[in-house]
């Protein structure tokens, strides 16, 4: 997220006559200030999130560290759930590494591989993110913690109608999750990492 992401050309159209004069726009660049979030969300809301401390890696032994901070929430708000779920993700290294593997065989946690280069896009693509990086627009925050409570509390009250028809418009079903570094006050996505599904349905 950037501390200020300028508003798209389309958000900052203005109605005027054709003989009004051509608008003109100053044209203000990202700021470079970064944070990162990790969000877990499933066909009921968000189950997980937390912002990765700046200069943190995302390596192995992070993501190691992000699984067993998921269990232990999934085991406190989807209990119902908690022995079935299943782990969807890419191959990047820290995901394939072997503390990886062998800690998602040491808690009997199943894993669905996303093909490469699939065509199919999950539920972040088509609905998270894009609706994140909408409220985001144009906006500034002084500090991070600011911009950190602000995307918090707005995941947090996206209407659970949302997420349910994100999920039937993807053809996914349940947990899903992206590892995305983002920029003060928008989000750009680098990589799609993570997502860990319950269920995965092709219609």
């Amino acid at each position: 997220m950037f501390e200020y992401d300028p508003v798209s050309k389309r958000q900052s159209c203005e109605w005027h006559t054709k003989s009004s004069p051509r608008p003109k726009k100053v044209r203000m660049s990202k700021s470079r200030i970064k944070t990162m979030i990790i969000v877990f969300f499933d066909i009921r809301g968000i189950v997980f999130c937390e912002f990765v401390q700046q200069g943190q890696t995302v390596n192995s032994a992070f993501y190691l560290e992000v699984l067993r901070r998921l269990k232990c929430r999934i085991a406190r708000v989807r209990a119902d759930i908690k022995d079935t779920v299943k782990l969807h993700h890419d191959n990047a290294t820290s995901h394939t590494a072997f503390i990886i593997t062998n800690f998602l065989a040491w808690s009997n946690t199943p894993v669905i591989h996303h093909p490469p280069y699939s065509p199919d896009l999950a539920p972040c693509d088509l609905f998270l993110f894009p609706r994140l990086k909408r409220e985001m627009k144009g906006k500034h925050w002084e500090t991070v913690e600011n911009i950190q409570h602000h995307v918090t509390t707005f995941l947090r009250g996206i209407p659970v109608e949302e997420f349910q028809g994100a999920f039937r418009r993807g053809k996914h079903v349940s947990f899903n999750a992206e590892n995305v570094e983002v920029e003060i006050g928008g989000v750009d996505i680098y990589r799609k990492d993570l997502s860990f599904l319950r269920e995965f349905h092709r219609a």
